[in-house]
């Protein structure tokens, strides 16, 4: 039950104020100090309108409006300050979650129209970076979001396995690879070769000339040139997939770059017959001065074709088969001109879907404090840093709980957590510091804190042999309703996270009701006080499944035990 929206319509309909349901729900503020109440509505707004002065108005509301959901109301000079009936709150959120489980907070606001989801994309022959890890979590996380809010998400893996890099790393093997050592450690290998390319290029600035012709090579079907890009594509997705094992993603399509090849010359015809495409400096290119952006580079001088054009064709073939009520590019913020440039270009063609289409950007990886770079070997790998993990989570479970069964698979689950977490308690277009200490940190604002909070409750209910029922009362702890008001704003939440496309609110969401439920086991006595045992049990049940599914929107595992 949405109490805000329920005051509201109380307001509008016993307090006969000038205002729709959904302004007045506007205007109602949650206070800060719990003890000022569950909601307060500024009267202000209304001192014009009923030409009376706001505390006034507030008295009178306090008499006039009844409802058995609320315990009190209180005229606070100009606010009217609204107290929820904590047992039965709490009484109501119980029953809910007791029928929905891990529905609870699901909405159908998306009518089950796709959504595609365009994420993590890491380049083939280069090593899973820490930089790729952003776009992938956020996007993951999103992808959730999107189904817990009635859509149907389609996780789109559009691989970088097209482009003038390509050319270059031709170039580098065939001038200094070694086919046995690269068969032996496909992806070190070819990471050297491109990063020597790149070295030797400083010097030799005709490396890049010839980088750009074996990609033309390439792209015209060079048997040789394509037997090598095949070899690279293969070896790499080999690698992302043990990766993505990991943290837990999986994806409905991999057609990368590549996939595009056959079908970037109807974009250039279609820009053609809308007369959109003209020549500048021998190269093909789609003016946006009206737009205040610089030109859209379609087709090179050399008749290549460019990033821009194969998202302009991928954008087509995606509407065209997936019907897409809204299309999400989870890139990062360096890549905004583009995205742009790629909206701006289909409304000139008279797309008008094209305003469906979103650039999800984020923040970059920092590596003391610099933006981690494959071409100059500033990179840390994202297997490394997820196996050292699972490692260290093992050690820690050894030291704490040597006991505990299967512990192997419950680091391989608060491992990777971790890493997960520390990213997406970040508001996406920050940048992120990347840090073992941070990441790893088993208390305070960090994902296994939460995976704890989730196996200390799911214990707790083991110990007490519990099973959930309809006829529970509610609780009436002090202690008690921080968490309950947590739960019951679920739902907001969710919502809220989604049409912010903001991963970090269901993150801070799990912290605060981790810390709310601490605070209660240290105050409250759950189970030697029998006569109130059940329905700190069912908050405690409560609790639980809204954690856990919490944490499975960001992309975590929630351990039984820990």
């Amino acid at each position: 039950m949405d109490h805000k929206l329920l005051f509201a319509k109380v307001l509008h309909e016993q307090g006969e104020l000038p205002f729709d349901i959904q302004t007045i729900k506007q205007l109602i503020e949650t206070p800060k100090r719990i003890e000022m109440g569950d909601f307060a509505f500024p009267c202000f707004a209304l001192a014009k309108h009923l030409r009376k002065s706001p505390a006034i108005i507030a008295q009178e509301l306090q008499a006039k409006i009844t409802d058995p959901i609320f315990d009190h109301l209180e005229a606070v000079g100009p606010y009217l300050n609204l107290f929820l009936n904590q047992e039965k709150v709490s009484q109501h959120i119980f029953k809910q979650i007791m029928e929905q489980g891990s529905d609870y907070g699901r909405n159908q606001n998306g009518k089950g129209g796709t959504v595609t989801i365009d994420l993590s994309a890491p380049n083939i022959a280069k090593p899973f970076s820490m930089g790729h890890l952003r776009s992938t979590v956020i996007g993951n996380a999103i992808a959730n979001l999107a189904d817990k809010n009635g859509y149907q998400p389609f996780r789109i893996n559009y691989i970088g396995d097209w482009g003038t890099q390509f050319g270059k790393l031709i170039v580098a093997y065939r001038k200094w690879g070694n086919a046995e050592s690269i068969q032996q450690n496909p992806i070190t290998e070819l990471l050297k070769l491109y990063i020597r390319f790149h070295e030797e290029a400083e010097n030799n600035p005709r490396l890049e000339e010839e980088g750009r012709k074996a990609f033309k090579a390439l792209e015209d079907g060079e048997p040789e040139a394509i037997q090598l890009w095949k070899q690279f594509r293969d070896e790499s997705l080999k690698e992302f997939s043990r990766i993505y094992d990991l943290l837990g993603v999986h994806f409905d399509s991999f057609q990368g770059e590549s996939f595009y090849n056959d079908k970037m010359d109807e974009v250039v015809e279609i820009l053609q017959e809308k007369g959109l495409l003209v020549e500048s400096q021998q190269a093909q290119v789609v003016k946006l001065d009206e737009e205040e952006m610089p030109p859209c580079l379609i087709r090179k001088s050399d008749g290549a074709t460019l990033y821009a054009t194969r998202d302009l064709a991928s954008a087509l073939y995606r509407k065209r088969t997936y019907h897409f009520v809204r299309s999400l590019y989870v890139v990062g913020n360096e890549q905004s001109l583009h995205f742009k440039q790629l909206k701006a270009v289909l409304k000139k063609a008279a797309y008008a879907w094209a305003d469906e289409m979103e650039h999800i950007s984020f923040g970059m990886m920092l590596k003391n404090g610099k933006k981690m770079s494959t071409r100059k070997g500033r990179i840390i790998l994202l297997e490394e840093v997820l196996q050292e993990a699972i490692e260290r989570t093992e050690t820690i479970i050894n030291e704490k709980n040597p006991n505990l069964s299967d512990k192997a698979q419950v680091a391989k689950q608060v491992g990777p957590g971790a890493v997960i977490f520390h990213d997406l308690k970040h508001h996406r277009t920050n940048d992120v510091e990347f840090s073992f200490e941070h990441m790893l940190n088993f208390d305070g604002e960090t994902g296994p804190y939460l995976q704890y909070a989730y196996a200390r409750c799911k214990s707790l209910l083991r110990k007490a042999n519990f099973t959930p029922s309809s006829q529970v009362n509610g609780v009436t702890d002090e202690q008690a309703w921080p968490i309950v008001r947590l739960i019951s704003d679920f739902p907001n939440v969710i919502r809220t996270a989604w049409n912010n496309y903001d991963p970090s609110k269901i993150a801070r969401f799990a912290l605060d009701l981790a810390r709310s439920l601490n605070q209660f086991y240290a105050h409250v006595h759950i189970l030697s006080d029998p006569d109130h045992q059940q329905e700190r049990l069912h908050l405690i049940y409560s609790t639980a499944i809204t954690l856990k599914e919490s944490l499975r929107l960001l992309g975590l595992k929630a351990p039984e035990e820990m």
